[in-house]
């Protein structure tokens, strides 16, 4: 009777939740990759492997599911460059960019071979094809030629002979290398290792190279095709002219029958983020950072349901500009569905994800300016490089480099454009990172070495401050080269990146630009009064705030570090080393303050950390104070989530009878119990309270989460 009390109480409570969004468990990390630009595929009996945008995907014929590989999941690294599929032992290798190497087998099990990828030499160690023979594979690399055993993972030999090595092949007693200098030949009874050994090949040509596991280009559907014959499914397998994988049948007469296609894992378009920004739980992202990166101007969202594109096809026919090198965006606090984003040309306006206008010099009677008005193609530098809504619903925007000393411009709701100040901003930088503090002030950096600044902008009286005194709290002068970030904390407190570390504006700093900058100092706690500079030259490229008060830092060469709401305290330090972040160099960060979800762009492609907090609600009801996994089922290890809280709540969890099992403070307006009492054992199957009171001490409300052991 008591089970099946439990389990109408479950049933109940599942479907009190049947309605709520999917969350991560804390602590989960994720990898969204693109799928969109196909450069191999190996067939592999009834898996089918492609490598598409430098990422990883296999296709079974079987049952028709598509997986994506990568370093959450299953692989020691990302950004791949080359695969091969052995079929003497059954196993995938796989290169990647760093040099390191996996071996991946049809169930999906993975060897890392990491002694290349460690190997230090002055050698140039880019790896340019792989040629599979027997057991082995042959690594064609800038200087020779590594000898890989797939069977024992492990590299067996390594062939140095200061070549350029492109291709290999082996036949009867010998083995070729095609080099920039001819090809060279050697007898494999010799001893490869010896570079006298290969000699210059005159007698042998380029068709000693062609192999099964080459990739046939051609353009018989008006766009270039790659494609492979597999002979167990027997069929040709290729790319569609949208990036996705699909297989045909082709008769005799070259008539060509499609049987499989659309075949792709769901991603988005492009793995370029340079500026990203979370926005009524939603992920919008543009690709670059800087100009002439020339990546397409797509924005990217990324929502509960997936991915969704804003249009990017006919806008360069319609503008007579390059649709390229996106730098910023925002969201219309007024109407969710309007966006706008900046580019190297100008500014674009879409709504529900289409383009509607676009506004450059001509659209605008002058007020956006050209950088280079002498070139004949001066449209294409007028360049817009960061902007930002007010609570109004106009939107602000900086016309970087432009001719007129009128450089931050404005785009009210009627439609008008307007200029205002920004004479005292140097005419040369990278303006950046504009947004409005809590009082309504505009802020904005300066991204460069000529003039690293901070700027706050009074848009009712037009006054500008300006920020460039950098000094630590011992007088020593920071020679700060770039200000790359700034974001307000919960307390309004202004904190700004820098390439020398991370530095914060008080109140009095913000009245007083004379008095500098506040390099935050924290004690060693070694039973010494000494303390260290928080960051201390560490390149910060951005910061965000979530729920709890903590400051996440992105880097471009160190990392993410999380910060404690008193920054006194590194919480975490996520590297790719020691995580499953899939690159140390950062470009951007962002914060989904309402699942905790924090976004890394990197230099590499996007991945995700979900952390245990989020923001806080004014007031807890029961229709936003909800609890996650629920029910907690058998086997279940991880933390169980209660969000909807509001800012440092008191949680006690119940059992029915009253008894209270553990409590806590909230993170923001999270908060993680690991199921387990006080004492911690793990508590017993049953149904249990979450009893929540502000931190005022006035009444919030109560939540169930159902546990079954």
């Amino acid at each position: 009777m008591k089970r099946l009390i439990i389990t109408t109480a479950l049933f109940i409570v599942s479907c009190a939740l049947c309605n709520r969004t999917c969350v991560a468990a804390i602590g989960t990390w994720n990898i969204y990759m693109a799928y969109n630009d196909i450069t191999d595929i190996e067939p592999a009996g009834n898996m089918i492997y492609v490598l598409s945008s430098g990422s990883l995907f296999s296709y079974n014929t079987n049952d028709q599911s598509v997986y994506a590989y990568n370093k959450v999941n299953s692989l020691n690294d990302c950004k791949i460059e080359h695969i091969a599929w052995n079929k003497n032992i059954k196993k995938l290798i796989i290169t990647y960019e760093n040099y390191n190497i996996d071996l991946l087998d049809n169930n999906g099990n993975v060897e890392n071979i990491s002694d290349y990828y460690n190997k230090s030499t002055t050698y140039d160690k880019t790896i340019n094809h792989i040629t599979i023979n027997g057991i082995y594979a042959y690594l064609c690399t800038n200087f020779g030629i590594i000898k890989v055993n797939m069977r024992n993972a492990e590299i067996s030999e390594t062939y140095n002979l200061e070549l350029n090595v492109t291709n290999c092949a082996l036949e009867g007693n010998r083995i070729y290398a095609r080099t920039g200098q001819g090809i060279y030949s050697a007898a494999t009874a010799d001893n490869l290792i010896d570079k006298s050994n290969w000699q210059r090949d005159t007698g042998t040509d380029n068709s000693i190279f062609v192999s099964e596991n080459d990739i046939e280009t051609i353009s018989t559907h008006g766009y270039t095709e790659l494609r492979t014959y597999d002979s167990t499914n027997r069929c040709w397998w290729s790319n569609q002219e949208n990036g996705k994988l699909q297989s045909y049948t082709e008769a005799e007469d070259g008539r060509q029958t499609i049987t499989r296609s659309e075949i792709n894992p769901e991603g988005p378009k492009n793995n370029h983020y340079g500026f990203m920004k979370c926005y009524d739980g939603k992920l919008y992202s543009c690709g670059s950072y800087v100009w002439d990166q020339h990546y397409d101007a797509t924005i990217q969202v990324l929502g509960s349901d997936g991915w969704s594109l804003f249009q990017n096809e006919g806008i360069k026919e319609q503008t007579g500009v390059s649709f390229e090198d996106m730098m910023c965006l925002d969201i219309d606090p007024l109407d969710t569905r309007h966006v706008v984003g900046g580019s190297r040309n100008g500014v674009y306006e879409f709504y529900d994800g289409q383009f509607t206008k676009f506004h450059n010099n001509s659209s605008t009677n002058g007020i956006i300016n050209s950088a280079l008005p002498t070139l004949s193609n001066s449209k294409e530098y007028e360049l817009v490089t960061t902007m930002s809504f007010d609570s109004g619903g106009n939107l602000w925007c900086f016309n970087m480099q432009g001719v007129s000393n009128e450089k931050i411009l404005r785009l009210d709701r009627e439609g008008n454009w307007s200029a205002f100040g920004g004479s005292d901003i140097p005419a040369g930088g990278h303006i950046k990172a504009m947004m409005f503090d809590s009082k309504g002030y505009m802020w904005f950096t300066n991204n460069n070495y000529s003039s690293p600044e901070t700027y706050r902008y009074d848009t009712g009286s037009g006054s500008l401050q300006i920020y460039n005194y950098f000094v630590n709290q011992d007088n020593v002068r920071l020679e700060v080269q770039a200000v790359t970030s700034i974001a307000e904390d919960l307390d309004g407190t202004i904190w700004v990146g820098t390439d020398k570390g991370l530095l914060t504006l008080t109140e009095e700093q913000i009245n007083d630009p004379s008095r500098g900058y506040t390099q935050i100092k924290v004690p060693r706690n070694d039973g010494t009064e000494n303390a260290d500079y928080l960051l201390s030259n560490i390149d910060v490229i951005g910061i965000a705030v979530d729920g709890a008060n903590r400051k996440w830092i992105a880097t471009s060469m160190n990392g993410v570090y999380l910060i404690s709401s008193d920054n006194m305290e590194e919480i975490e330090h996520f590297t790719a080393t020691n995580s499953k972040l899939i690159s140390d160099n950062l470009e951007s960060i962002a914060i989904n303050n309402a699942t905790g979800e924090v976004f890394f762009g990197t230099d590499k492609g996007l991945c995700s950390y979900m952390s245990d907090a989020t923001a806080a609600n004014e007031d807890m009801d029961k229709d936003n104070v909800y609890a996650y996994p629920n029910p907690v089922t058998p086997g279940y290890n991880g933390l169980i989530t209660i969000v909807g809280l509001s800012f440092n709540a008191n949680v006690k969890i119940l059992t029915s009878s009253g008894t209270v099992v553990t409590e806590g403070t909230s993170n923001g307006g999270m908060f993680t119990w690991d199921g387990k009492d006080s004492k911690g054992s793990p508590v017993a199957s049953g149904v249990y309270m979450v009893a929540t009171a502000k931190s005022d001490g006035s009444k919030g409300t109560v939540c169930k989460v159902a546990i079954i052991r």
